[in-house]
């Protein structure tokens, strides 16, 4: 990638994911911006921009994981000081964005945090928001500035496709995932199988069924977050009893909290693909667990947006 020596775009990371941030600037070939982030004895964040940046294109990455309310505060501080610094725009890279899963009200009484998120985004200051597989698409929607959804599933697939599997089916975990594997099977030139869920409350899934043939194939379940690994589990545990000779799964944002670790590790998953959307924990880097680079996938959605170049090649 060409490097920068334009002191007009500035990168500033938080304290959620600095290794990829760290990577991403690499992959542009600039500083990482100046700028630190510490708290009061009660616990409030305080944030300090350490160099100038008026007139600057700033781009401010930071994932919205676990602690979701502290990265999200930081984030909302972060662009205000961007904003009151006289940025020229300030474009938020978050590579997971957290609250998604609630995007609609699914029951009576219940609140739709995604656009809350999105609203909070948007009063505070950000220009532009810059993601990657989102939890619904239709999440883009609840924003009134541009927003850049990429997607992980060329990165997810190309890593299969170099395993050379001769007799693969692509699993979707439920009905609402079909779209992203039907798109990781049309790379693979594979078929597909849909697992029949039901979800009684969150957290928790039950199989009901499983649409398509699974035996005799290795199984590759792809989704787009995996929190406490149940679903992924029973579902591929599902696959070995319907003859599928190998499980592997895959996913863009490893949540991966509660029983998660201990459940992946007690189930027939031979190999579980992750992207670094989100920093994994070092008790979390299992063996089963392999993690692949979102970073030059940022870095590129970076360049053309401030070079003002489509985006929408860097989908394939």
């Amino acid at each position: 990638m060409a490097k920068y020596g334009d002191e007009f775009l500035k990168v500033f990371t938080l304290s959620s994911n600095r290794d990829l941030a760290n990577e991403i600037t690499d992959h542009l070939g600039i500083e990482m911006g100046k700028s630190s982030v510490s708290r009061f004895s009660d616990g409030e964040i305080q944030m300090n921009v350490e160099e100038s940046i008026r007139g600057c294109d700033t781009y401010v990455i930071q994932s919205t994981s676990s602690p979701a309310n502290e990265h999200i505060m930081e984030l909302l501080i972060m662009i205000d000081a961007l904003k009151r610094a006289s940025a020229k725009t300030i474009n938020v890279v978050i590579p997971y964005y957290g609250y998604a899963r609630q995007d609609r009200k699914a029951r009576a009484r219940e609140p739709i945090t995604a656009k809350l998120v999105a609203n909070l985004l948007e009063t505070a200051g950000a220009t532009r928001v810059i993601t990657l597989d989102l939890h619904a698409t239709q999440i883009q929607g609840f924003f009134d500035i541009p927003v850049d959804q990429l997607v992980g599933v060329p990165i997810l697939a190309d890593y299969f496709q170099e395993k050379n599997f001769e007799d693969v089916v692509i699993v979707s975990p439920d009905h609402g995932g079909v779209v992203r594997a039907r798109k990781m099977a049309d790379r693979l030139k594979a078929p597909i199988a849909i697992i029949d869920k039901r979800r009684p409350k969150p957290n928790t899934a039950e199989v009901m069924n499983i649409v398509g043939n699974v035996e005799g194939k290795t199984a590759i379940i792809i989704d787009d977050i995996i929190d406490t690994a149940g679903t992924v589990t029973l579902a591929a545990n599902a696959m070995i009893e319907k003859g599928a000779k190998e499980v592997y799964a895959c996913c863009t944002h490893p949540v991966l909290s509660g029983p998660a670790i201990e459940r992946i590790q007690n189930s027939k998953i031979k190999e579980l693909v992750v992207t670094n959307s989100i920093a994994l924990q070092e008790e979390k880097k299992i063996d089963m667990i392999t993690q692949l680079s979102v970073g030059p996938l940022l870095a590129k959605a970076i360049t053309h947006v401030h070079e003002q170049r489509s985006v929408s090649q860097l989908f394939t």
